[in-house]
């Protein structure tokens, strides 16, 4: 039995919104507390941890700024090739009220699973369901 054109449809859309969701709950669980972490602030710890590692002629202490160092350069390069995370929020606004009426997945849900009530409200999601 073939799918209708509007079948395939319904499909790819919900494929598109289950993405776009699923995108941004990952890049939100991604992200630790606290002050966000940019290109700007990583190469000034670089800057400093070269400073540090110039000066610093202690074996043990040069190691732990080398892994440091590592660890910088790899949150540098893996920020530099993510997904914007302002292009994940828009993806979830464009596709969270549909979804959410489709799963029946409430305002409350939403909220417990993190996504802030401000991004909700820009999705159109409201309290009152």
């Amino acid at each position: 039995m073939a799918m209708s054109k509007e079948h395939k449809a319904a499909l790819a859309q919900g494929r598109k919104e289950s993405k776009a969701i699923k995108q941004y709950l990952e890049g939100m669980a991604s992200r630790r507390p606290g002050r966000p972490v940019n290109a700007s602030s990583l190469k000034s710890k670089l800057a400093r941890l070269e400073s540090q590692l110039a000066a610093n002629a202690d074996p043990l202490r040069r190691v732990g700024l080398l892994q440091q160092r590592l660890n910088a350069r790899n949150q540098l390069d893996s920020l530099e090739h993510s997904t914007d995370a302002s292009e994940l929020e828009r993806g979830f606004v464009e596709n969270a009220k549909a979804y959410s009426q489709r799963k029946g997945i409430s305002y409350a849900a939403w909220r417990e699973a993190g996504v802030p009530a401000a991004v909700l409200k820009r999705a159109g999601l409201s309290r009152s369901r």
